[in-house]
């Protein structure tokens, strides 16, 4: 991925989606070439010269300070991960591009955290880079699928949502779920760029699907930490889950999802129904990614 051309878009796509009224500015008479704000009302509104915001926008930010990109931040009304994405992008801090020099540390889920996905009577998973699938518990994979027993590279949940048809009829709302799904894996790559990995799961995914293709061209990024999936079992019917996400302590970029039904409702009753249809053999057993072993599962 180039970062220039990650900005360029980044930016044109946020500014096309903000109408002059919406920013508080007087349009000019005639008619408007392009949707959205021009380069000139966005400089205008960040408080820089047309000519330095062209700069920015072609992706030449050597030099560019935090508070002009603070301004141009609030000029297109970023939301904070839209601002953390375009800082990101902009000014990769001296971690990251220690990170992009070398390879990324395999992900290892602890021992605790396993014990606590069997522990839990709702379903979870855990989630790695990429949107990776490291582990879940028993209803996790019933909800789902069983990555456990996929190849390693099949374990990962955009490769599920946009190559597995049994997703399609899973999610009532698929379309929703795959623009959020585009909207967190762009969240990682203005992270990390440079990810070998990342880029064969982008290139796959474009490859064969074309609504990941639509959706990545719209540069929509999203950090999601709570909000409601409705599915469609094929075993136990319409589900209405709740979830949470909540970030692992010693490793930020690994997260617990965790699915929960309204109490004493049908959903409630239909996730009792699936626990009692589901194997109790089906546990939170680990499930590397090819990063963190070279050697097949025995």
């Amino acid at each position: 991925m180039d970062r220039s051309s990650e900005i360029r878009e980044f930016l044109r796509t946020r500014r096309a989606r903000i109408t002059p009224e919406q920013a508080g500015l007087t349009p000019h008479a005639g008619p408007r070439r392009v949707p959205g704000l021009r380069r000139e009302e966005v400089a205008q509104l960040a408080g820089v010269s047309v000519d330095y915001y062209i700069r920015l926008e072609r992706g030449r930010t050597q030099g560019v300070s935090e508070a002009v990109w603070e301004a141009v931040a609030r000029a297109l009304d970023l939301d904070d991960a839209e601002r953390a994405h375009l800082f990101d992008l902009a000014q990769p801090t001296t971690a990251a591009r220690a990170r992009r020099k070398r390879p990324l540390a395999p992900q290892k889920v602890r021992p605790a955290l396993y014990r606590a996905l069997d522990a839990l009577g709702v379903p979870a998973v855990v989630q790695g880079r990429r949107l990776d699938i490291l582990a879940a518990n028993r209803l996790g994979y019933a909800l789902f699928a069983d990555f456990a027993s996929r190849p390693h590279r099949e374990r990962n949940f955009a490769r599920f949502v946009f190559l597995d048809k049994a997703a399609l009829n899973l999610y009532t709302d698929w379309e929703k779920v795959a623009r959020d799904t585009v909207a967190s894996l762009r969240l990682y790559a203005g992270r990390h760029a440079d990810d070998p990995q990342l880029t064969e799961l982008i290139g796959e995914l474009s490859l064969h699907s074309e609504a990941f293709r639509r959706l990545w061209a719209d540069h929509d990024v999203r950090a999601h930490t709570t909000g409601t999936k409705r599915l469609h079992h094929p075993l136990v019917g319409d589900l209405t889950l709740d979830y949470v996400v909540l970030a692992a302590e010693d490793d930020p970029e690994q997260s617990l999802a965790i699915y929960t039904p309204e109490p004493a409702s049908p959903s409630a009753e239909a996730l009792g129904i699936l626990a009692s249809w589901t194997s109790t053999s089906t546990t939170a057993t680990p499930t590397p990614t090819p990063e963190q072993t070279h050697n097949p599962p025995s």
